[in-house]
């Protein structure tokens, strides 16, 4: 009887001469490895328990291989296979991974050369993870998506164990899909040249880092199947925004995105935001991401990104295009603004949750959330109740949100709860 192929994992392992460092955090373990004689940091987010989440351990070890990385200005191989976050943490797990996102931020943007394998499942916040290397190396069973099935079941009112649904989820998330959607995505077979792959994904890219991700954002509005509903712009008023900014502000909405300026005691601040009841879907990401590449090259000193959006929309169409790519794209842009000098902060106005709280918060110095309207979780009840069986919908205080880490400061407006 012949012996099985070697996976994707036991050959990177092999080919980097892997060898661990310290004791496992959960899900995650680091080590170390070398190619063409060079060192290379290896972090490993493997399927242990709770589908390979990533909690409060996982995250703060993970985080700490990527600031060894940059500071080193030595290669990271990610090897991800995980569900995301770890829910039943709740917002102590967002926290974490904010963090680790900041971190995971720097490292991208001090052109710390980093490549990601993927196991079976990449998921939510591991998948946004995935999109911090350059390229991506898929197993032909890897499925990537911002949402799971489970989740994208519940929204769309289907049952996760009906076949003809998973097959239709599979199909739309799995790695052929992937690589035929985007360049930087390639599909592993055994005995292609590991090597190969991984020297190029680590070479040192041909443009600066936030030229390269300002064309990759102009590259994801070629994906979108048909033009795009024109904006439709509107001025904006509201009584949250008339309290924070009693010195007057200017601000405009279309399809939920608000761009706008206010005027504060030590001069101008940029505003760009997030605003309504409606889930982000990836158009509507893409535009708010739109909004502030456009903010580049202005020498702004502060920019304040408003949010009042649960998380992104667990749809099928939008995750065909891959929809972590538009949610991480709000991130690249706001770091990059964040890099050229300007102080990011970002103020919670009422909802906010899961990826799309990480790709605003993470690049922001400080989290402001506004007191009696603000509702941080890690994500929307719904979500929560398709992952764990139980929903969790009531608002933290405050005191938790720090605590956690998901928020510095209150802003307490004396406006009545739910009134904007």
């Amino acid at each position: 009887m012949s012996a099985a192929a070697p996976s994707l994992r036991e050959e990177l392992l092999a080919l980097l001469a892997y060898s661990p460092l310290g004791e496992a955090a959960g899900n995650v373990t680091l080590g170390s490895g070398t190619l063409d004689g060079h060192r290379v940091h290896v972090g490993l987010v493997e399927n242990r328990g709770a589908s390979g989440a990533i909690g409060v351990a996982e995250a703060e070890r993970l985080g700490s291989i990527f600031k060894v990385a940059r500071a080193e200005r030595a290669a990271l191989v990610l090897f991800l296979n995980s569900a995301g976050a770890k829910v039943s943490e709740g917002l102590r797990a967002l926290g974490a991974f904010r963090r680790l996102y900041a971190a995971g931020l720097e490292a991208l943007f001090d052109d710390t050369p980093v490549a990601v394998a993927l196991g079976r499942n990449c998921f939510g916040g591991s998948s946004m993870l995935a999109h911090l290397g350059r390229r991506r190396l898929f197993a032909a069973d890897s499925k990537l998506a911002m949402s799971g099935p489970a989740v994208i079941a519940a929204a769309s009112g289907s049952n996760p164990l009906d076949e003809m649904f998973r097959a239709m989820v599979d199909a739309s998330i799995a790695a052929s899909r992937r690589v035929e959607v985007s360049p930087l995505n390639t599909l592993w077979s055994p005995g292609m040249d590991l090597g190969d792959w991984l020297r190029e994904s680590l070479a040192p890219a041909p443009l600066p880092v936030a030229e390269r991700l300002a064309k990759h954002h102009v590259d994801l509005a070629a994906r979108f199947p048909k033009a795009r509903a024109e904006p439709r712009w509107e001025e904006v008023r509201r009584a949250d925004l008339d309290r924070l900014y009693p010195g007057g502000y200017s601000a405009r909405e279309s399809h939920g995105v608000l761009t706008g300026t206010a005027r504060v005691d030590d001069g101008e601040v940029q505003l760009v935001g997030l605003l309504g009841p409606t889930p982000v879907r990836a158009a509507r990401a893409w535009e708010f991401a739109e909004a502030a590449w456009k903010l580049r090259g202005r020498s702004l000193s502060r920019v304040e990104v408003l949010l009042d959006c649960a998380s992104h929309a667990p749809a099928l169409d939008d995750e065909r295009l891959i929809q972590t790519e538009y949610i991480v794209d709000m991130a690249m842009a706001l770091h990059a603004l964040a890099r050229e000098g300007a102080q990011v902060g970002c103020t919670v106005l009422g909802k906010a949750g899961g990826g799309v709280y990480v790709a605003l918060a993470a690049p922001a110095s400080r989290v402001t959330s506004v007191y009696g309207a603000a509702d941080i979780q890690v994500l929307p009840g719904a979500a929560v109740a398709a992952i764990l069986g139980e929903s969790r919908d009531s608002a933290a205080a405050f005191d938790e949100y720090r605590t956690a880490g998901v928020a510095e400061r209150e802003a307490k407006l004396g406006l009545v709860p739910g009134k904007k």
